[in-house]
């Protein structure tokens, strides 16, 4: 018997990570976001029909370390002193929960928070209404934003809706 991967619950979160390394600096963006634990595997932009947004404490509560886990992330990098950066995952939310509904994700160097949400939540509406020719119940975004410091040291800004199967 096939079994289908088809998420339950979702759940959003985000974090900021700096770090002289690359690579480091995105491991404390985890790390802050509270994923790091999980082998991450990104997928594109489909909100399942029927599933439930969770808080991140309980979505936690589901996942073990080692466990892969499905995400929707939206991930920016930079080392470049003073520079804004700014992610988000947006979310539209079907009319009819038997449907499926659409979660996008943006990232923006030099916007505010602010700023990638609003577009986040406009490309989630676009995407959801030119499949099913109606308006979203709702929309709603999960931005954050950070600047890289004066030293220059890497820095990482995820944003992320996460799914439990």
């Amino acid at each position: 018997m096939i079994t289908k991967l088809i998420p339950k619950k979702v759940f959003f979160t985000s974090g900021v990570g700096t770090h002289p390394e690359y690579l480091e600096s995105f491991e404390v963006a985890l790390r802050d976001a509270n994923i790091e634990k999980f082998n991450l595997v990104t997928v594109s932009s489909i909100l399942p029909p029927k599933c439930e947004i969770v808080s991140r404490e309980e979505g936690l509560e589901e996942l073990s370390p080692g466990e892969i886990v499905f995400c929707v992330m939206s991930r920016i990098s930079s080392n470049e002193p003073r520079r804004i950066l700014s992610t988000s995952v947006g979310c539209a939310l079907p009319q009819n929960i038997d449907k499926h509904g659409y979660i996008s994700e943006y990232h923006a160097y030099g916007e505010t928070a602010q700023d990638v949400g609003e577009h986040s939540e406009k490309l989630a509406r676009s995407m959801y209404s030119t499949w099913t020719n109606e308006a979203p119940l709702r929309t709603l975004s999960f931005p954050r934003s950070s600047s890289v410091d004066e030293h220059g040291d890497w820095m990482t800004v995820i944003s992320a809706a996460v799914f439990t199967i």
